[in-house]
């Protein structure tokens, strides 16, 4: 008999998995956090609308639903308004007693970082405060940049932010572009002017595993060396070449213990790394212990209304089609496996995610390449007694159909056989 792990997502002898043969480190639960960008570069997106605040405050909320360790609240520089709204969330987050940790962000310029000081020391509050300054050789010769400047902008916005008590993480946009001696004095002179995370920022969506892989390695050399070795790494990824999520997972394994993530991968250009799909990962493999993730489609759906935005029908997990099926062979698999009564063998027969472990369940609808037995469990599920002639009136109809019959459509097929007895 196969075995089930309680809670978790080991399903013994029934999968043997290939994810696990190669030997190599993954982290430990404890050591690594997740921070949401949804708020910050996921607003940098040019088709998003940008939420009221209330909204912004429940996003936040189901953020920490998740067990989401840090939200970027923003760039309080960049306006009056985005200076209102950071002082909003960082309130409620205060106020409301939550555990997810506030971080703002804006340029190693000390103008940047001093309306978040400000709002920490309005609200007593520590906020997290991330520097940025473009560190490859395409941003130097675009913004006439030497790198005594840059060190010396970096380390007056870090200075800065240190005197007040905050804590300081220092982000090269832009880092798997840079030269190794670029980022190697960058660094060094942010731990040395008290910074405690560096962020590495694929701001461009450049790199590829192998990549993250070389620079993750690049960086925590260069700090331990430095003496800096209990500084924290983050990755910021973005999706261009759509590889976001694989270099997440990369800098997690190479030893980053901090990654960001948008909902549903909304950012700048083509996006970010997609939180959906990094908590998926990060839960299958065993990454998030005990965490429940069951809220996210609420979350997803939320981002996807307040930034007035679609979710693919297609998209993995939250999207309408993730667990729904029309074809004959798959429905018919799992209504075997719900025969026997086991609704987790229903969730891994055509499906290598559980849907109930993130709030969905398997969806069988009816359309041009149904079996019997999709018609059949779409009656039952709704407490209709599944006549063989009702059965097969649907089934011919829906053969001829050129798409998955609607609800609507199936009830008019029923009432029209009622008439016709």
């Amino acid at each position: 008999m196969a075995r089930q792990a309680s809670g978790e997502f080991a399903w013994g002898d029934l999968i043997y998995d290939w994810n696990t043969r190669e030997p190599g480190s993954r982290p430990e639960p404890s050591l690594f956090e997740i921070l949401d960008e949804t708020l910050r570069d996921g607003l940098q997106n040019p088709s998003v609308k940008d939420p009221c605040l209330l909204d912004k405050i429940e996003l936040v909320g189901r953020m920490e639903a998740l067990g989401i360790h840090v939200v970027n609240t923003g760039l309080p520089s960049a306006s009056p308004r985005a200076f209102d709204d950071v002082l909003g969330i960082c309130r409620a987050i205060r106020d409301r007693g939550m555990r997810i940790r506030p971080a703002a962000a804006g340029r190693t310029l000390v103008a940047d970082v001093t309306p978040i000081i400000e709002i920490s020391q309005r609200l007593g509050l520590s906020i997290e405060t991330n520097v940025f300054i473009g560190s490859s050789p395409v941003r130097q010769l675009t913004e006439d940049w030497e790198l005594p400047v840059m060190i010396r902008r970096s380390a007056e916005a870090i200075d800065a932010v240190v005197r007040a008590g905050l804590p300081a993480t220092f982000v090269t946009e832009d880092a798997t572009r840079s030269r190794p001696d670029v980022l190697s004095a960058l660094f060094r002179n942010a731990v040395e002017h008290g910074a405690t995370r560096v962020c590495l920022a694929d701001t461009v969506g450049h790199a590829t595993p192998i990549g993250i892989e070389a620079l993750v390695r690049f960086t925590r050399k260069t700090l331990d060396e430095a003496g800096a070795g209990a500084v924290g790494i983050d990755f910021h990824g973005h999706d261009d070449r759509g590889l976001a999520l694989a270099n997440s997972l990369m800098a997690l394994r190479c030893g980053v213990n901090r990654v960001h993530a948008t909902a549903l991968g909304i950012g700048e250009r083509v996006g970010n790394t997609p939180m959906e799909q990094l908590l998926v990962n990060l839960k299958l493999s065993g990454q998030l212990e005990g965490q429940d993730v069951s809220a996210m489609p609420e979350y997803s759906r939320a981002a996807a209304r307040m930034l007035g935005w679609s979710i693919p029908v297609d998209y993995p997990v939250v999207g309408r089609d993730a667990f729904r099926t029309a074809s004959g062979v798959h429905a018919s698999a799992i209504v075997k496996a719900q025969i026997k009564g086991q609704s987790w063998l229903a969730d891994l027969v055509y499906s290598s995610i559980p849907a109930s472990a993130f709030g969905r369940r398997q969806e069988i609808e009816i359309g041009y390449m149904s079996g019997a037995s999709n018609v059949i469990y779409w009656l039952r599920e709704r407490k209709l007694e599944a006549q063989p002639e009702l059965v097969s009136a649907i089934l011919l109809a829906a053969k001829k159909a050129d798409h998955s019959l609607t609800e609507p459509e199936v009830m008019a097929l029923i009432e029209a056989w009622q008439r016709s007895r």
